[in-house]
């Protein structure tokens, strides 16, 4: 999987910010996400298609971390930003502090590629998040890849 160079938004997150979001979400983003995403930032795959339960998705771009998204012109795509607008459509637990399912790329007409912390908060699988078919505290999710890593080689 390519990443368009000119598609990366900056400045890259490093160590720092990461830690700093992983303590306002209360998980620990896996290593293999946490390289990806301190390289390519919201960047848009060169080739973004991928097979989930006999349906194909088109990864749009991934989404991206930033330390202040009032000062970027790509603030709408900080994971951050778009987890405040649908968060209460991401969870069935009202009293929820953190984050169970936290949205890493945009795919084609709304639906959301997410980790997925629900069954195990030490190595997240990644999945597909129906827009349409979910409600407020009604997620409806669809297991896409085991991890970060096997949905990067799914994309093609």
């Amino acid at each position: 999987m390519k990443i368009k160079e000119d598609t990366v938004v900056e400045p890259l997150p490093g160590e720092e910010l990461l830690a700093v979001r992983e303590q306002q979400w209360e998980l620990s983003l896996p290593q293999d996400y946490r390289e990806f995403i301190m390289e390519y930032n919201g960047g848009e795959p060169d080739k973004g298609t991928f097979l989930c339960q006999g349906h194909r998705y088109v990864v749009t771009r991934f989404l991206c971390i930033l330390e202040n998204i009032q000062e970027s012109k790509d603030g709408w795509y900080d994971i951050g930003a778009v987890e405040s607008q649908i968060g209460e459509r991401l969870t069935d637990n009202e009293d929820l502090i953190g984050i169970e399912v936290l949205p890493i790329a945009e795919l084609f007409q709304g639906d959301f590629a997410c980790l997925d912390f629900r069954e195990d908060s030490g190595c997240p699988s990644v999945c597909v998040w129906s827009h349409e078919e979910s409600g407020d505290f009604e997620p409806v999710t669809y297991q896409a890849a085991a991890s970060f890593t096997e949905f990067l080689e799914m994309l093609s």
